[in-house]
Order: C-alpha cells, then sequence, then structure tokens
C-alpha cells in the first residue's frame, strides 16, 4: 500500500495526492458527509495525461481504483472498502470550447452539470439534460450513469447528447474519439461503451455534448386527476396538441405532493390536497403567449371532456420556480424519514396505474415500513419509490426490494431506469437481462479490464 502512495505521489506531486488523516474531511456520497472516507489515497488530477499515469500504477500493481465525480449516485457506485485509489475529477473542470456553429460544448469530466447549462445559456443555446442534483453532479458521472431526469421525454437520456468521449482505460490506454460530428457510421461506436459503464470500464476524462437552441419561452401547468387512465390520456392530448413542445411530463402521487406541500416541507400546493395523481407539464417553445393560450385551452378541453379535475398555470417566473420545486426538491420529503431507501424503475405505461397501487398496498402491510414516496417522468414509464424503514436490517431491505422488484420480469420492466446498477442492485440485474446479455457484457469487462481493478464489486 505504502509503495502505491509513493508512486502516486512521484508521479502526480504530493498536492495532487491525499493520504491518512488527509482523507478525514472526504466522503463517498453526499448523503453520508458524515463518515470519513475510507480508501488508500485520493487523488486529483488536472489531464487525461495524469489520469493516464495513475491507472498504469494501478494497474501494474492490481491496485482497485474507483473515479469520483459529484458523488450523488443512488445505487452504491462510490461506495469503498478501504482498499481503492480514488481518482476524483474534481481539478478536470475546465469548460474548453463552446460551438455556437456545430451547436456542441467540450468540457473536462470533472464540470458540474448546472455549469454546462450556463455557459450553453450564454450563447443561446440548451444543453436539456436537467435534474434535481445538475448542481452537483460532474459530466463524467453524467455519463458513465447514463443520467435521466426531467426532459428525456423530448431530448433523450444523456446518451442521445454525448457526440464524444475521451476515456483512459485500466491499462493506462487513452481512448480518445472527440468528434463534433452527429452522423459517424464508421464500424463500433466505442463511446458508447463508456455511457452508463458506471466506471467499470474506464475513467471518462472529456466529453463533446449536443447542444440544441435555446427555446425562447417556458411554460408550464399543474393539474390534479383521479384515475390512472385519465394521467395517460391527457399525456396524449398535451402532446398532440402542443405539436412537439412537450418537454416534461411529470407525475406525482398523492403520497408525494401531500408531503412535498406541507410543513416542514418549504411549499405550498399550487392545487388542493386530497386528489390522486398530480401532473406537472412543461412546454419549451418559442412564444410565450401563444404557448401559453394553447396549454390554457387545451386544458380546457380537457377537463370539458373529463381528462382532468383541475389546473394552474404559471404566470410568472416565480410561479415556474415554486412549481418545479415541489417536483426537484425530493430531499425536502426524504429528509423527513427516518431511514430511506430508493428505487428507479421501468414500467410498460399501460401497467403503471394498477402496479403501483399493488406495490405501495403491500409495502404499507409490511412491518417496519412508513411512509412511502411514489413518482416519476412518466411519459418515459421510469417510476421513483422511496421508502421510509424503521431499521436498516437485511431481512426489510429484501422484502422491499422483492415487492418492487419481483413482477419486473413478467411484464419486461427494468430494475434501473436511470440510476444504474452499482452495488445494491447487482443481485437484480438478472431481472431485466437476459443470461446471454449478462454473459456477454462480462466479457467486454474481462477485455477493457482483465486484472478487475475499474470500480471492483459493482455491476457485476
Amino acid at each position: 500500500m505504502k509503495t502505491i502512495q509513493k508512486l502516486l505521489i512521484e508521479s502526480l506531486g504530493r498536492d495532487k495526492v491525499l493520504i491518512g488523516d488527509e482523507l478525514a474531511n472526504r466522503y463517498h456520497h453526499i448523503w453520508r458527509m458524515s463518515e470519513s472516507l475510507n480508501a488508500v489515497a485520493l487523488i486529483m488530477p488536472t489531464s487525461t495525461d495524469e489520469v493516464s499515469k495513475i491507472l498504469k500504477i494501478c494497474h501494474e500493481h492490481n491496485q482497485p481504483v474507483i473515479a469520483f465525480g459529484g458523488l450523488t449516485n443512488l445505487v452504491g457506485g462510490t461506495e469503498t472498502t478501504g482498499n481503492e485509489v480514488i481518482i476524483s475529477t474534481e481539478k478536470l473542470n475546465q469548460i474548453e470550447e463552446v460551438d455556437p456553429m456545430s451547436r456542441t460544448i467540450t468540457v473536462q469530466s470533472g464540470v458540474i452539470l448546472e455549469e454546462v447549462q450556463q455557459e450553453a445559456a450564454k450563447h443561446d443555446l440548451l444543453f436539456p439534460l436537467n435534474f434535481g442534483a445538475k448542481g452537483t453532479a460532474r459530466i463524467g458521472g453524467v455519463i458513465a450513469s447514463n443520467a435521466g431526469g426531467l426532459r428525456v421525454f423530448r431530448y433523450g437520456m444523456t446518451r442521445s447528447l454525448v457526440l464524444g468521449v475521451e476515456a483512459v482505460l485500466a491499462d493506462g490506454t487513452i481512448i480518445s474519439s472527440m468528434k463534433k460530428i452527429i452522423k459517424d457510421n464508421s464500424a463500433y461506436d466505442l463511446k458508447q461503451l463508456f455511457v452508463g459503464s458506471e466506471g467499470t470500464l474506464g475513467v471518462i476524462t472529456k466529453a463533446v455534448l449536443k447542444l440544441v437552441e435555446a427555446p425562447k419561452s417556458r411554460a408550464s401547468a399543474f393539474v390534479a386527476m383521479n384515475e390512472f387512465d385519465q394521467v395517460v390520456s391527457f399525456l396524449k392530448h398535451m402532446d398532440g396538441g402542443l405539436g412537439g413542445i412537450l418537454s416534461g411530463y411529470e407525475l406525482m402521487w398523492d403520497n408525494y405532493y401531500t408531503l412535498a406541500t406541507t410543513a416542514p416541507a418549504l411549499s405550498k400546493p399550487p392545487i388542493p390536497q386530497g386528489y390522486k395523481y398530480y401532473v406537472l407539464i412543461e412546454a419549451l417553445g418559442s412564444d410565450l403567449e401563444k404557448d401559453k393560450a394553447r396549454i390554457e385551452a387545451l386544458a380546457e378541453e380537457a377537463f370539458t371532456k373529463g381528462i382532468i379535475e383541475e389546473a394552474v398555470f404559471a404566470n410568472t417566473h416565480a410561479d415556474l420556480d415554486w412549481f418545479w420545486k415541489i417536483r426537484e426538491d425530493v430531499h425536502a420529503v426524504v429528509s423527513q424519514m427516518k431511514h430511506d431507501q430508493h428505487f428507479d424503475i421501468s414500467l410498460p405505461i399501460p401497467l403503471i396505474g394498477n402496479m403501483v397501487d399493488d406495490m405501495l398496498s403491500k409495502l404499507h402491510s409490511l412491518e417496519g415500513v412508513g411512509k412511502v414516496i411514489s413518482f416519476g417522468h412518466i411519459a418515459d414509464g421510469n417510476i421513483h419509490f422511496v421508502v421510509e424503514k424503521e431499521h436498516l436490517r437485511k431481512q426489510l431491505t429484501e422484502a422491499i426490494n422483492d415487492i418492487i422488484y419481483g413482477p419486473l420480469m413478467e411484464v419486461g420492466g427494468s430494475v434501473s431506469a436511470e440510476h444504474g446498477i452499482g452495488l445494491h442492485k447487482k443481485a437484480y440485474l438478472k431481472l431485466c437481462r437476459t443470461e446471454a446479455e449478462i454473459g456477454l457484457m462480462k466479457q467486454i469487462k474481462k477485455t477493457m479490464d482483465p486484472k478487475g481493478i475499474l470500480n471492483p464489486g459493482k455491476v457485476f
């Protein structure tokens, strides 16, 4: 261990390597900041070449390595056992170029998502990926987890927004495909191997990201209803009526909405509590007044047809912030729980209503379970649960897992819509991937990381 520390210090310099007591103020997750990081060393490289040097040393000495980004993952992807070297991307934090003509932005992997959004906005462009942890999540981790979020319905997952990647393999080999072009059908698309790989195939150091023209308007409405059929009918009604500008369709069950709009949560309810479902829509368009008028007319038509029960509209920027804070500030709800267990499953949209009702009923009947909240990006079939537990005993955790994950194989669902597999879900991967698929994944892992040093124990 001391040999590795010495070699890394000699190669990178003492100021870029933290060891021993210097790790006391470091942690493996932003929700575990009170727990000191347990690791051999934490290294803060400033270039791809330095990451290559680190991995060459670690590969030669069979030293396990974990890459750290913003530490917001929810599947144990950055948990340590104490024998790992940590590569933190915090100093790989440069925005290298914005190309308005190509509509691309080139960034190092440690750049925070919100900084990418802000830089794009300076050029009247939009990086449309958006989720609650945007102020903390770093681009390398966003890509490695193939993050989703609030606008997947219109713009796709992270995978759809990555044009180029530079990454370092386990042995220090640099793979660089930093093209700005959208169409490149020259054999295998190797960059996509790193998207969603959770740091098990290489360490991402740079990326070229796709931008779109910034919308001239953003309009939102909160809508309430009591039947799941109404939720789906309203989605089709609004998507068809808005002519392609619907960018977000977020569903909150009453269990989430009530907690998010009741003290100690800071938000007040824009629509009265008491309905079963609450939908928050977003339309990114070109004319605010016309877009708002169209949304209001479509909502009135939906009300007349019995598709919705009630609707309110965002008339100011303050209203927008108010509405979306309710959906984005999940922490305000989770902070009211004793112990929390998170899920992000995918289900076929027509089955969501009945399946979630059944899961909620079974969870509430389980001894040791307290509050349960459910919400999701309903237009892409992604449902989130957060389950409060009275204790952390393994038996209760597994019983909750069985309720949520048990039905997924039969209906063609997924145990992970957007958070990945990490450490916590690897036992359930077989529920949404065939034996042949998992076998091929393992072959790819073995080929690219034959010594198994990259994020060991995760995914498989």
